[in-house]
């Protein structure tokens, strides 16, 4: 069937695959996470709130486990490694936070960039020996504005700019991408790191800009005129978890200037094509979080 077309009835028979979400106790998370589950996955949502991902998830169809983690934490990230077990066939770090006031992480990270890629960089090489399919990194169309600085990837000499922060956080996910694969590829590995992006989409993630004028034209204006459903919003992400797809391939919606619509394969920004970034990005995040490759050169 043609991608342009696709939707979550069209998931093939997930029964007896392992898929962890992170971020799934609502918006697109919650979405991806149900519709997995509807296509006989065992879905492990992987969220800070447990009592709200227990009570998103009871309305499931399907198998599915609730355990806590808190990507804006080092901690809770090797605890929820740590206490993971046996195989897991797809990792897909969804969370994500956008636009927030500036804040720190419980490591002294900025907010946004410590959840949005230290987080999943240190989730993913915790868990990467165990992964079996292909690993689905959330990214965005705001990479498009987003800028690598190295020399002050945590905003503590600049003015911050929450924008151009969120900008920075995506355009990671597809630099990180891009450099796990090759890494993966290099191990002899046949598992496969791909991204996504849900286009604009109708969810919550718009209501924590701390901006009251940011609200009024996003959440009101911005999600009634413009956006699409979450149901929508989710099938890139489904479609990279499940689909036959080459490694570093990103997916996102097909119309509107990949606004909203049914996905497929498509582009990104030049700055996301850098493999000299993408390493020098990688390096960073390793001294940044401790984490090292999940895998070795002699993987089979």
């Amino acid at each position: 069937m043609s991608s342009s077309k696709w939707t979550a009835a069209d998931l093939p028979d997930l029964a007896g695959r392992t898929i962890v979400v992170t971020g799934a106790s609502s918006g697109l998370g919650a979405v991806t996470a149900r519709e997995l589950a509807r296509a006989g996955a065992n879905v492990v949502l992987a969220v800070r709130d447990v009592a709200k991902g227990q009570g998103v998830a009871e309305r499931f169809t399907g198998s599915w486990e609730v355990r806590p983690l808190d990507l804006a934490s080092l901690d809770s990230v090797r605890a929820f490694a740590d206490d993971w077990t046996g195989d897991l066939d797809v990792l897909i770090n969804n969370a994500g936070i956008m636009a927030v006031p500036q804040g720190k992480t419980a490591d002294g990270f900025e907010l946004q960039f410590g959840t949005n890629h230290l987080g999943h960089f240190a989730l993913t090489n915790l868990l990467l020996g165990q992964v079996r399919d292909r690993v689905v990194t959330v990214s965005s169309g705001a990479h498009r504005f987003g800028r690598m600085s190295f020399d002050d990837l945590n905003w503590e000499r600049r003015r911050y700019d929450r924008w151009r922060v969120y900008g920075q956080t995506k355009l990671s996910n597809l630099l990180f991408t891009t450099e796990l694969q090759r890494r993966l590829t290099e191990a002899g590995s046949g598992v496969r790191a791909v991204a996504a992006h849900p286009g604009y989409a109708n969810t919550h993630l718009q209501d924590h800009t701390g901006s009251r004028v940011q609200h009024v034209l996003m959440s009101t204006l911005g999600n009634r005129l413009l956006a699409q459903s979450d149901e929508m919003g989710a099938l890139p992400t489904l479609y990279a978890a499940t689909q036959e797809i080459p490694g570093d391939a990103f997916v996102g919606p097909d119309g509107f200037m990949e606004q909203r619509g049914h996905p497929k394969v498509v582009g990104r920004a030049k700055a996301a094509q850098s493999e000299e970034d993408a390493r020098r990005l990688w390096d960073v995040s390793e001294e940044l979080t401790g984490v090292r490759f999940g895998l070795s050169t002699a993987a089979a």
